[in-house]
């Protein structure tokens, strides 16, 4: 008898949880439907925006998503021509205004596709002399996740420029997702950039970045400060041209500005300006100790 009353309280119990769960998902579908602040436009929009982009970037790369053999010039053009007629449509989720203006900013940006691809073609050079281990700049088309996120770069801040609104996000962020690195579409980079590695950089929406610079891995361009009332001010860093900057270095400051030909050494932390021709390195101690004449050796486990 003891039992079926234990039974009974526990079935009680679980009845009134179960309730009180019913009751909160009431009450969070009608918070999500009355706070949602994510339009149907711009959900719809997100998916055709990643596939026009790896669209564009197969065409503009020569084949390097589909593996299609590169046609005449009468066949790229031909394809050109169809991305061109698509992409109004493609950015007028996010641009909010009508055909005409969504046809202009196409116009524009398409105009620009040459330059922007002779600026992509650079940084594969870049990287590829930059690089050891490269061995070709076939190879650092096809397999370089720095490459990746700066061809995506390139077109997001054209969009950028021209004042589409979300777009040029939500291209960055297919880049960021895929490859681990985070330009804002803001940023303004020059020619003949190379990020070696490339995971975990992040390169700030007022960024400003000269020609022929090179950052690796786990670099952060920032910002002093996060308050929104700096949200139309410089933030950012400036880096001038023939810069390297090592693994791990941070960064910080719309007003600091590092002077061409200098090296950052890496795990530097730096919020002020350094002149031109500067070497700036962190020193760290490093003990090396024979573990033979320690009894109580280090054992870490992860």
């Amino acid at each position: 008898m003891p039992a079926s009353k234990k039974s009974s309280t526990g079935l009680s119990a679980h009845s009134g949880a179960h309730s009180s769960a019913q009751f909160a998902i009431e009450k969070l579908s009608l918070n999500i439907c009355s706070e949602n602040h994510l339009e149907n436009r711009l959900l719809a929009g997100v998916s055709p925006a990643r596939k026009y982009l790896m669209s564009l970037l197969d065409v503009i790369l020569g084949g390097i998503y589909s593996h299609k053999k590169p046609g005449q010039v009468e066949d790229l053009r031909s394809e050109l021509k169809v991305l061109h007629l698509r992409l109004p449509q493609i950015i007028k989720p996010f641009y909010m205004q009508n055909d005409h203006q969504a046809q202009e900013i196409s116009d524009i940006f398409f105009s620009r596709l040459p330059d922007i691809h002779e600026q992509i073609m650079l940084d594969a050079k870049a990287a590829y002399a930059g690089d050891p281990a490269s061995e070709s700049e076939s190879e650092v088309i096809l397999a370089y996740p720095g490459f990746f996120a700066i061809a995506v770069h390139r077109i997001a801040h054209s969009f950028q420029s021209l004042g589409v609104k979300v777009f040029p996000r939500i291209l960055s962020e297919f880049a960021h997702e895929k490859t681990g690195i985070d330009i804002h579409p803001g940023a303004i980079i020059g020619q003949s950039f190379f990020m070696d590695h490339g995971t975990g950089i992040v390169i700030g929406e007022t960024s400003n970045i000269g020609n022929n610079v090179k950052i690796y891995q786990g670099v952060t361009l920032g910002a002093l400060s996060v308050s929104k009332e700096l949200a139309k001010k410089k933030r950012h860093p400036t880096i001038q041209d023939h810069v390297v900057i090592y693994a791990g270095a941070t960064i910080l400051g719309g007003d600091t500005v590092i002077g061409h030909h200098s090296v950052i050494g890496g795990n530097v932390w730096l919020t002020e300006s350094i002149v031109p021709y500067s070497i700036v390195l962190n020193k760290s101690e490093i003990k090396v100790r024979n573990a033979k004449d320690h009894e109580n050796v280090i054992d870490f486990s992860i």
